[in-house]
């Protein structure tokens, strides 16, 4: 028994080597070799992207390419691809010495899984059973971008704490899951989400939350000399938080029905998000002594109205009711930064670096209430009784207004059973000592995985002075420097 004791400390108090250089090229070759070969065995171009596009229009008497999907969706896909890469990456930033990890594990894990997520939603949605192969189009590219949302949220909640090679091993089991959940939520219980309050922020919340609740570091605290912001790391944050509430409006929108869902999706999203604005400046004001504002606040906080809106965007919440929506998704979320963040942390042993809980699993649940409220109250004379059924998709199906409501209830349900199982599973399997995770004291530092050139302020006066004078009086500059020298 006592052997059995020592074998588990050993495994899971292990002393830390952060040294990457054989696991992480490993697993970048051997990972994108084996994207090529399932790509080669599986995905083939859809109709609207495949070269035989006139034939297929004249077959469906499409007499314009303008009715190519293409077009529709194209402007979309910009949007949330911008908002993927550099909206999540620049709002990560906030940390004073860990923005090249932020920024460049983003782009990584965003870069794989956007390719492993074409494989696992294309063998639920999108195999053909005439031939075997997944055919894809932009909806996919834009679907497989909102399955790595999910994981770049939960890569908020164990940012500065995990190594490169983890946050892959994360990135693969996380796809795997979403791929799962969001097949039950959309095809088994024909729930809506244009926007993912359930499918996407829900589930990426909470998985990310028990990862790192899993992951739990008692000795945090000897990195805390680095576990905050400076003044230009919090207005490269805030770069961040304005490229996502920008364009927010698309993401809710851009698998959306054509027509009056994907307008109304926008509207309601652009709505929501202005007056959660409103409402985190005047918390996070009323909460300072002196009425002063907290960035955390102003970069999160502001956008958790668009993160609530995502399932019911598309319904006929009405205007006002997009603008009740952001009104408390903005105090929640601020008064999710100000006391439940401390509490989760001490109490729960939850450190969430970046506030997943307040801008992404809180607002998702609201947003999976809102949207199982608002199905349930549908009816004709709101939505009229085609518009009813398009909006639905109730068509050749029995249900009535109250049954869907509780079928997007239980939507909700399974994106949170699926955010916890699943972060409980794939954190115990990145707890094993075989990642290069850094220790307690080295946690919020790019030095440990990237090469990190010199500090503009390390660089002695005089030949900064120097260096800069060169070009316009080499005398003066030599005459200050010897003087310099000789004053030391």
């Amino acid at each position: 028994m006592g052997n059995c004791q020592v074998c588990c400390k050993n495994l899971w108090c292990h002393s830390k080597n952060t040294d990457v250089r054989i696991s992480l090229p490993a697993i970048c070759f051997v990972w994108q070799i084996a994207m090529i070969i399932l790509f080669g065995a599986f995905v083939r171009y859809n109709e609207e992207a495949d070269a035989h596009w006139p034939d297929y229009k004249k077959e469906q008497n499409i007499t314009s390419d303008i009715e190519n999907d293409f077009y529709f969706r194209y402007p979309s896909f910009q949007d949330v691809h911008v908002m993927i890469f550099v909206g999540f990456g620049f709002l990560m930033t906030f940390l004073k010495r860990y923005s090249f990890s932020a920024v460049g594990f983003n782009f990584l894990i965003a870069a794989f899984g956007i390719q492993w997520a074409l494989l696992m939603q294309g063998w639920f949605h999108s195999l053909d059973p005439t031939d075997g192969f997944i055919k894809i189009g932009v909806e996919n590219i834009i679907n497989a971008d909102f399955c790595v949302a999910s994981c770049l949220i939960a890569f908020g909640a164990c940012l500065g704490k995990t190594s490169p090679v983890q946050l892959m091993v994360m990135t693969l089991f996380g796809v795997t899951l979403y791929a799962v959940e969001e097949y039950i939520i959309l095809d088994l219980l024909h729930a809506r989400d244009a926007g993912g309050s359930m499918t996407i922020h829900t589930f990426g919340g909470y998985f990310g939350l028990t990862i790192s609740w899993i992951l739990y570091r008692p000795n945090l605290h000897q990195s805390k000399r680095l576990h905050g912001s400076v003044y230009h790391s919090d207005v490269f944050a805030m770069i961040g938080t304005l490229f996502l509430w920008m364009f927010w409006p698309s993401f809710n929108s851009a698998t959306a029905n054509h027509g009056d869902g994907q307008h109304r999706a926008a509207i309601n999203t652009y709505l929501a998000l202005a007056a959660s604005v409103l409402t985190s400046y005047a918390i996070s004001s009323l909460s300072a002594k002196k009425g002063k504002l907290d960035m955390v606040h102003i970069q999160n906080a502001t956008l958790a109205g668009g993160v609530a809106l995502g399932t019911a965007s598309e319904f006929m919440i009405t205007p006002y009711g997009s603008l009740i929506v952001g009104f408390c998704c903005g105090i929640l979320s601020t008064f999710g930064y100000l006391v439940l963040s401390p509490f989760m942390e001490k109490h729960l042993k939850i450190q969430d670096t970046c506030g997943i809980h307040n801008l992404h699993a809180m607002p998702g649940l609201l947003g999976g209430v809102v949207g199982a409220i608002t199905a349930a109250t549908a009816s004709t004379s709101i939505y009229g009784s085609e518009g009813l059924k398009n909006v639905f998709e109730l068509v050749g199906t029995k249900r009535t207004a109250g049954t869907q409501g509780g079928y997007q209830a239980a939507a909700t349900a399974v994106a949170l059973a699926f955010g916890i199982v699943g972060g409980a599973i794939v954190g115990m399997i990145l707890r094993l000592p075989l990642w290069g995770d850094p220790a307690d004291d080295n946690c919020f530092d790019d030095e440990v995985y990237w090469e990190v050139p010199e500090d503009e302020e390390s660089i002695p006066p005089i030949l900064e002075y120097k260096n800069h004078m060169d070009t316009k009086n080499p005398d003066a500059c030599v005459s200050e420097s010897n003087f310099s020298v000789d004053q030391s």
